[in-house]
């Protein structure tokens, strides 16, 4: 098994792709994660697994992982910051050994506390930058600009509706399919981790996915995906976020507007509008409250800025 990613394409000895595979197959070791997920999992632990080939001398396969010291783990968390890898991919790449780790010690009885204790790199929290409504309204509308053909141009606009109306991940947006329209006052959608939640739908996100609906001059077979590309395709997020990055050039925007940023949009109006956090919570399809709490830290930035300059100084 191999994987490109870093400078040369690392490849393992067959008998650690196998266990590897096994993990990654087995449900009650990941449960039921995203196809992503699970392919981020898989690089991290072929980094991993090829990093202590080289390390290790003379130690193979399950052996190899079995003997692991602190120092091992220390000499890996080095390496791969001596690589460039940031400290929050660092982390995740820790976790996902670790969860390896967690199922591999269970079924080859030994102690894997070296693995287990070795802490992750602090970092901070990157806050959400949500657009202002103004900038956000601005973009739905040049956004239909980006295109002389009126699908493409109905297409485009539909789809940021979804982001910053609904608060659909851009995955979320392009697994519609024909069979889910015309939109009503919800939809239920399969996020992460194939968790389903109930969105409410606003009209105004109704009327731009009807408006594509009846624009789109191709077939519409039930099972098909809703956003096509001018090949014919399923529309690809990498075309969203092109059409994002041409409309942000020209509007003048920031690079931190992306379609994930008119989900974070989304959050961060309906917060500063009185919403509910658990609510928003609920709607955004996070597991945790904490991830929806920076949305408040947003909120209160917002709040002292406008403080900070409207209030009286003696």
């Amino acid at each position: 098994m191999s994987v490109a990613g870093t400078q040369s394409e690392l490849v393992i000895a067959p008998a650690l792709a196998d266990l590897l595979e096994r993990w990654l197959t087995t449900d009650t070791a990941l449960g039921r994660i995203s196809e992503n997920t699970r392919t981020a999992y898989q690089g991290d632990l072929l980094v991993f697994f090829a990093f202590l080939s080289g390390h290790m001398e003379g130690a193979r396969g399950a052996e190899m992982l079995r003997d692991i010291s602190v120092t091992d783990m220390r000499s890996f968390m080095a390496h791969e910051r001596g690589r460039g890898i940031a400290a929050r991919s660092l982390a995740r790449e820790l976790s996902a050994i670790k969860s390896f780790y967690r199922w591999f010690s269970e079924r080859e009885d030994f102690d894997a506390t070296a693995v287990m204790m070795t802490r992750a790199p602090k970092f901070h929290n990157k806050l959400p930058r949500p657009l202002a409504k103004d900038a956000a309204k601005a973009v739905l509308e040049t956004a239909a600009l980006q295109s002389e053909e009126p699908w493409v141009q109905a297409r485009d606009v539909a789809v940021l509706t979804l982001l910053y109306g609904c608060g659909l991940r851009i995955s979320e947006a392009l697994s519609l399919t024909f069979s889910d329209v015309p939109l009503t006052d919800k939809l239920i959608i399969r996020g992460k981790g194939d968790k389903d939640r109930v969105v409410p739908v606003i009209p105004t996100a109704q009327a731009a996915v009807a408006r594509y609906v009846a624009a789109w001059p191709g077939s519409d077979a039930p099972e098909d995906a809703l956003f096509r590309g001018v090949r014919g395709g399923p529309l690809s997020a990498r075309q969203v976020q092109k059409t994002l990055a041409d409309v942000r050039m020209q509007l003048g925007l920031p690079s931190s507007v992306t379609p994930h940023a008119m989900r974070h949009s989304f959050a961060t109006h309906l917060l500063s509008a009185g919403g509910d956090l658990r609510a928003i919570q609920e709607l955004l399809g996070h597991a945790s409250l904490a991830s929806t709490e920076a949305y408040t830290a947003v909120d209160t930035a917002r709040l002292l800025d406008v403080y900070d300059k409207a209030h009286p100084r003696g």
